[in-house]
């Protein structure tokens, strides 16, 4: 046989040639022989004699191996009874081409009547139809090549006829097809043969060798005429065979393992006596034959182990014949089904750990940490789709329109013992409704987006969020779109993280996650392993959100937002109460109230935290943030102070008092440390309840290891101030060092290890980062406000404008998210003029920035000793770090 033309078969391996000259699917065949599959035996043209074939001298050689495939397959080429079939598939060594694959080739009027014995007359109608079309395929090419226009709309017309006749051909549910049937075949195979018999050669319909010879030379001619072919493309001959020939013959696809859990279990379906018809019905893959099944595991796993992925695998069963016709990539999968393959692959040494942590796209484990909607229990449902993602994730709940109406709601809800799910729709959140997207299951909001306070708070306690700017109010109704929204009414909220979103009306069916489960656990583990001196810790303000943190692989918390803690329902009037009380005597009372209560908080926040360090951020808040907003909020605080405190005070009164704290611009304003200046028994407050804790664990022989942070410092004056007091003409200034010392007289202890460092959050601090490190033993970079007063934009109105400068290139991407060059400058400058004048200066980002991939690799570069985020996204920036510092490795490795 001429040694260009190259036989392969389950038990015949090609060697000795040259990739290249096989071809893409030529060099996938013979992989596929070696591997000892049960794919089609078949025969390669390659490249060096595809495009110069001479129909009668390949006569004789390409019978020769025809009579091969016989020997596997049990039938013949041109056989009137029982016919061999094939099909040949233009190898091209490109990725991506336009060529064809001619199907049925060798069905001819002598043989018609034998093939449709064995599949039925319509069948027999069709494959004759797809036949001609592939053929007329490579007619139109011609045509088009030799710019015979005239004939080329000739064919190009009776291909758009035939499309229309063969349109359902796949699944019906395939996209285009749902509820389509088949054009009605009036007419026999015969009919066609004739009718179509003028675009080919004579005798085209009349034998079998001579159609399959006549084709080869067409396509031969097609390559020589085609510049684009460049002579490297080659034809693979196989056999044909169908899942409906004869009694014992299925057809089906499967995955190689669960494509949602991960679980190493075959799934898909097969359908008996039928291939690719619409309407077919399918029984589970796990239903087919004992000896099959066994042999679909061994081809599914072992494509696993070469391709390192999940594979997508087609076969079909001819007369109790097992053959492999296909596999492929599988796009819809979970990450949680490629993180379970990747680590079973690991575990059995098939490929590293490090290869294992570079494999996962770290934004991918959103899919595995939060809930995401079976698709199928959407179907029906009403719905709105667009709005920006605030938080991944979904949620079903009861829409509630207030803080006030969704708390008592859920009180109401747990005392009968009815559904406590609740979904939280607002114009925009502030501080006092923290509470309220804590106990929610999802948060919608009109104003702001990834960055605003909604968002923020959502991925902490790791609730969906959305923004919906399209989104209106009508009293206790909200209407998007066509959707309208009743206070009360059932929603499904989804965010994915890549994808659009969607607002259902009623409720769907969650898939909650199982870190665990999936893997992730086990993950985590395997990527800090590889880092060094970076860490990750968390932001949390409970003792919940830094246990959860924890078994997330967080190294600390680096960041407790304490204003959060002070919203809490008991506590939230007795704060209202130290601000409106004029009596300092009367505010002391109140402020030991919230002593106790902080001492609690710091304590299992601490105990939690074991061993690592606790960041423990002052009060940051406006305090107009905490003072009643709303009629419900007033009639609260009210009834509280008359109640409870026994004091009487009018709704005119409390609108006085709460005018007297607003501010025009109060993120810019009497906020942070400077609160601490003009109240400083606040931050005292909260210092002893700090040191309480920290001495009453370290009593109980647990490691402690606080860090106390000073909020919105602008000069190195403020931190000293604040860290180690100050005495003038009769007045003084309690420090944090004299607190501690306090505390610690009283409980007769040893010297606790402490820091005291500040939130580099404003350009003058990173400016004057030299000065501030003499008094600060850390940094940690608040980059949201940090951002804001760089650029001089809201994090939480951007939105109404970032389209438009968008649109015209005037800002690439989301500030909020991913750090601008400027703000990069700052933190670099920073940290490099803060550790000249401190070389063991610890440096930290904290914030949302801290858990995109991007900028925890510039953080990396930039010296920065950890990132800090929510609980939900410490895995993110786990992988991202690890995957840095293989990168890194691998640098070095080649310099």
């Amino acid at each position: 046989m001429d040694t260009r033309i190259h036989f392969f078969s389950q038990r015949d391996v090609i060697k000795n040639v040259s990739p290249e000259f096989l071809g893409i699917r030529g060099r996938q065949a013979n992989e596929f022989a070696e591997l000892k599959f049960p794919i089609l035996p078949g025969f390669i043209i390659d490249s060096t004699l595809a495009s110069k074939i001479d129909p009668g001298t390949i006569k004789k050689d390409f019978l020769t191996a025809l009579g091969r495939i016989s020997a596997f397959t049990g039938k013949h080429f041109g056989d009137p009874d029982n016919p061999m079939l094939l099909k040949v598939v233009i190898s091209s060594n490109l990725a991506i081409t336009n060529y064809p694959v001619l199907h049925n080739l060798g069905l001819t009027k002598p043989v018609i009547k034998g093939f449709s014995n064995w599949v039925g007359r319509d069948f027999a109608v069709r494959e004759v139809l797809f036949l001609i079309r592939g053929v007329l395929k490579i007619e139109e090419r011609i045509k088009e090549l030799e710019a015979d226009i005239k004939l080329q709309k000739e064919i190009s017309d009776q291909l758009a006829m035939l499309d229309q006749v063969l349109c359902i051909r796949g699944p019906s549910n395939e996209p285009g097809n749902e509820g389509k049937k088949p054009v009605p075949l009036n007419k026999n195979a015969e009919f066609y043969m004739d009718f179509y018999a003028g675009f080919f050669q004579k005798g085209f319909f009349e034998n079998a060798e001579e159609q399959i010879l006549i084709c080869l030379g067409e396509i031969s001619s097609m390559f020589r005429m085609d510049n684009q072919n460049d002579n490297d493309t080659a034809l693979m001959i196989s056999p044909m065979v169908y899942g409906n020939y004869g009694k014992d013959s299925c057809s089906g696809a499967y995955f190689s393992r669960n494509v949602v859990t991960g679980e190493k279990i075959l799934q898909g379906s097969f359908s008996r006596q039928k291939i690719n018809e619409s309407g077919s019905s399918g029984q589970s893959i796990e239903k087919i034959a004992p000896v099959h099944y066994k042999e679909l595991k061994r081809i599914a796993w072992t494509l696993e182990d070469k391709f390192k992925e999940i594979r997508q695998i087609l076969f079909t069963v001819e007369n109790g014949k097992l053959w492999l016709l296909e596999q492929r990539l599988v796009d819809k999968k979970s990450a949680q089904a490629d993180l379970k393959l990747l680590l079973d692959l690991a575990r059995r040494k098939v490929i590293g750990n490090a290869e294992l942590i570079k494999s996962i796209e770290p934004l991918r484990l959103n899919e595995i940490l939060h809930p995401v909607i079976d698709s199928l229990s959407v179907k029906g449902l009403k719905y709105w789709k667009g709005g920006i993602a605030g938080a991944p994730g979904a949620a079903i709940g009861r829409a509630y329109f207030s803080t006030g109406a969704l708390l008592e709601a859920h009180r109401a809800a747990r005392q009968k013992g009815e559904d406590t799910r609740f979904i939280l729709i607002l114009e925009s959140s502030f501080a006092e409704d923290v509470k309220a997207i804590e106990l929610s299951t999802g948060v919608l909001t009109a104003e702001g987006g990834y960055s605003a306070h909604a968002s923020v708070v959502a991925r902490q306690y790791g609730k969906a969020s959305l923004v919906a700017p399209e989104m209106k109010f009508k009293r206790k109704t909200a209407v998007l779109g066509d959707l309208r929204i009743n206070e009360g009414d059932y929603l499904t909220l989804q965010v994915p993280f890549y994808g659009e979103c969607n607002v259902y009306l009623g409720t769907a069916k969650l898939i909650e996650p199982d870190p665990k489960k999936s893997g992730l656990l086990d993950f985590i583990g395997i990527a800090k392993g590889f880092l060094n001196n970076f860490h990750v810790r968390c932001n949390a303000d409970t003792s919940r959100d830094a246990a959860l943190a924890l078994n997330f692989g967080a190294d600390g918390v680096g960041v407790c937002r304490t204003e959060h803690m002070f919203f809490q329902e008991d506590r939230i009037n007795i704060f209202r109460e130290m601000l409106f009380l004029p009596d300092p005597k009367d505010r002391a009372g109140a402020l030991a109230k919230l002593q106790v209560m902080q001492m609690k908080d710091f304590y299992g926040l601490f105990k939690v935290m074991a061993g690592k360090e606790v960041t423990i951020r002052l009060l940051d808040s406006p305090l107009y943030e905490f003072m009643p907003h709303n009629d419900e909020e007033m009639k609260s605080f009210i009834y509280h102070m008359q109640k409870i405190k026994g004091k009487k005070i009018s709704r005119a009164e409390l609108i006085a008092g709460v005018e007297a704290l607003h501010e025009f611009n109060p993120m810019l304003g009497h906020r942070g440390c400077r609160i601490a200046v003009s109240f400083p028994e606040i931050y005292i407050m909260q210092v002893k309840a700090i040191f309480e804790a920290a001495y009453k664990l370290c009593s109980e022989k647990i490691d402690v290891q606080p860090e106390i942070m000073v909020p919105v410092i602008m000069n190195a004056s403020e931190l000293k101030l604040i860290a180690f007091g100050k005495k003038i003409e009769g007045k003084s200034y309690t420090g944090i060092v004299d607190i501690e010392e306090e505390i610690r007289k009283k409980k007769k202890a040893k010297p606790l290890e402490y820091q005291i460092g500040t939130m580099i959050e404003l350009p003058a601090a990173a400016l004057g980062a030299g000065e501030i490190a003499k008094y600060s033993r850390f940094f940690s970079f608040g980059t949201n406000d940090l951002t804001q007063t760089t650029l001089g934009i809201s994090r939480d109105d951007f939105t109404a404008f970032i389209s438009d400068y968008t649109l015209f290139d005037l800002i690439i991407g989301n500030p909020f998210s991913t750090l601008d060059p400027r703000v990069k400058e700052l933190i670099s400058l920073a940290v490099e003029r803060g550790r000249l004048t401190r070389p063991d200066l610890v440096c930290g980002l904290c914030g949302e920035h801290g858990a995109n991939p991007i900028n925890v690799r510039f953080c990396m570069d930039a010296g920065l000793n950890y990132v800090s985020c929510s609980p939900y996204s410490v895995p993110i920036a786990l992988l991202a770090a690890a995957q840095a510092e293989l990168e890194k490795a691998e640098t070095r490795q080649k310099a």
